[in-house]
């Protein structure tokens, strides 16, 4: 019986790690022992990048409900707070989308607020 040899199949996985690292500086996308180190490096960042997206989106709300809070006389805490006791279940992102967009409804919210922690 003839030795059947895995030439194929180990070039098409070493094309395909080279296709991922494609565009990377110098020897990173065109030998294979660079760009495979490269392309799992990459993907740790993509990996931890996805999680601090979330983290880093949440932050940017947070702080623009505190600036709409601020200017109607409240801080960030209480009014979460008063939102809370007044059983208004708004997310942040949509708290922030109001506070830039429409300021007027941002501050009825913020009167809610202050009256359910009365």
């Amino acid at each position: 019986m003839a030795r059947i040899k895995g030439a194929l199949s180990t070039r098409k996985r070493r094309n395909k790690v080279l296709k991922l690292a494609k565009g990377y500086y110098g020897s990173k996308s065109s030998l294979f022992k660079t760009a495979k180190q490269a392309v799992m490096k990459s993907g740790n960042y993509a990996y931890i990048g996805r999680k601090q997206k979330k983290r880093d989106f949440r932050r940017l709300w947070i702080t623009r409900i505190s600036a709409g809070c601020k200017a109607n006389g409240m801080n960030y805490s209480t009014f979460i707070n008063g939102l809370k006791k007044a059983d208004i279940t708004l997310n942040r992102k949509m708290l922030s989308e109001i506070a830039i967009a429409d300021p007027a409804a941002f501050t009825a919210l913020t009167e809610k607020a202050k009256e359910a922690l009365k």
